[in-house]
């Protein structure tokens, strides 16, 4: 595996699992909205999952989108104001 490929898919990872740790639901749980922003982390740790198992099957390009397509369902989230993130640092966009 070329050595960019390689760093970017670890970096990827990183950001992903941090910023799925940094995230909290912001509407009130129990509510509609509060059930969609729980369904944006529960699709972005589906991706987590998913880039794991293809690293682990020797597949980095495939690993390195679903950490890429996890983390652009957080920062959805965060930009629709359903998810509470960080403000500062690296993990958002917004």
């Amino acid at each position: 595996m070329p050595a960019d490929l390689a760093e970017k898919t670890d970096r990827y990872e990183r950001l992903l699992s941090e910023a799925l740790d940094a995230a909290t639901v912001a509407p009130p749980e129990g509510t509609p909205l509060g059930a969609g922003a729980d369904d944006l982390l529960g699709m972005a740790r589906s991706y987590l999952e998913d880039g794991r198992h293809f690293r682990e099957n020797g597949d980095p390009v495939n690993a390195l989108a679903a950490f890429s397509y996890g983390h652009a369902w957080l920062d959805a989230g965060a930009r629709l104001g359903l998810l509470a993130v960080p403000a500062e640092g690296d993990l958002f966009t917004v």
